[in-house]
């Protein structure tokens, strides 16, 4: 609790002390509604006394439960929960990526130790190119068995890819990159996983979108919550695997050349035109001094819109980031 929180509540708690010691004696009251005729009218006014101060009271305490209460996090596209961590992790590896979002957006967590990787990916069955998973593992002749379940691998030596069905509704993958033995690693990295959710609560959140898109996913990613960063992406619903605006938050200034003066967010931002092999964007140094960027093939206006609507959050969690458990 802050101090002026401390301060509101103890002022709180001394206007309830000087309610209760003015309101009337319970006994009194008793004694005024049990008199007759010409007496009922005082009676009256001491039971409305007696209701107003119930009222009073119950707001008081009503105002300091939402003042000490935490504030709830409203459930958003651009704070997914991902829904399996692994257990075991080979020594080294630290978190450095999650990412998710509503719908079908698949699942995705990252650990590095360098330029070798552990990978967990959750899919939706409901997606089609996942939906006839268990088939597919049922075919294959390369096959292990993951807590009770079938599951494919493939991959050897420093290589490795292990599906399965961790229920109905989902398909897990654990890809293991750099690492001695990587099948042996990726069948005791998958069979430590279990449905422990975690979240992913970056510094961003899209206000208004062109019309047509709708928010894809958001990713945090860094090697430590100094150089973390966040990033959301906007797709067309009916194409929801291309990404068609994207919205990054972090420590460094963009490092692209010739960019034009604009307004962004009430201050001095850049726009840099489209070119080969690069979206048009719109760039602005933040109050905090982190810059954000808006790119997409899409108008300046909308770029600029898009930055202006941007929704920035005080407090996101970044603790996890460069962290080898959470």
């Amino acid at each position: 609790m802050t101090r002026s929180e401390h301060d509101t509540e103890t002022l709180i708690r001394e206007s309830l002390d000087r309610l209760a010691a003015r309101a009337p004696d319970g006994h009194a009251v008793r004694d005024a509604l049990a008199r007759s005729g010409r007496e009922r009218r005082p009676a009256t006014r001491l039971a409305l006394v007696a209701a107003a101060v119930v009222v009073v009271v119950v707001g008081l305490v009503t105002g300091l439960q939402l003042l000490t209460r935490p504030p709830a996090l409203e459930p958003a596209a651009s704070r997914p929960v991902l829904a399996f961590s692994p257990g075991w992790l080979p020594a080294g590896f630290t978190e450095q990526y999650r990412e998710g979002g509503p719908g079908l957006t698949p699942q995705t967590r990252r650990w590095s130790a360098g330029q070798a990787s552990v990978t967990l990916v959750a899919h939706s069955t409901a997606d089609p190119e996942w939906s006839q998973t268990a088939l597919k593992i049922a075919s294959i002749k390369d096959q292990v068995v993951v807590r009770g379940r079938v599951a494919m691998v493939t991959g050897d030596g420093g290589l490795a890819e292990l599906t399965w069905l961790a229920d109905d509704q989902h398909v897990l993958v654990a890809r293991i990159l750099g690492v001695p033995d990587a099948r042996a690693v990726a069948q005791r990295v998958a069979g430590s996983v279990t449905a422990t959710p975690v979240g992913v609560r970056g510094e961003l959140r899209f206000g208004s979108l062109p019309p047509g898109l709708a928010e894809r996913s958001a990713l945090v990613r860094g090697t430590g919550p100094g150089d973390a960063g966040t990033e959301l992406t906007a797709a067309d619903p009916a194409r929801p695997s291309v990404a068609v605006v994207r919205a990054v938050a972090g420590r460094d200034a963009p490092g692209v050349p010739g960019g034009e003066p604009v307004t962004v967010r009430g201050g001095e931002g850049f726009f840099v035109a489209p070119s080969a092999g690069r979206d048009a964007m719109v760039a602005v140094r933040l109050p905090s001094g982190r810059w954000l960027t808006v790119s997409g093939p899409r108008p300046e206006a909308e770029l600029v819109a898009v930055a202006n609507g941007v929704q920035l959050d005080p407090a996101p969690d970044y603790r996890w980031v460069g962290r080898a458990t959470s």
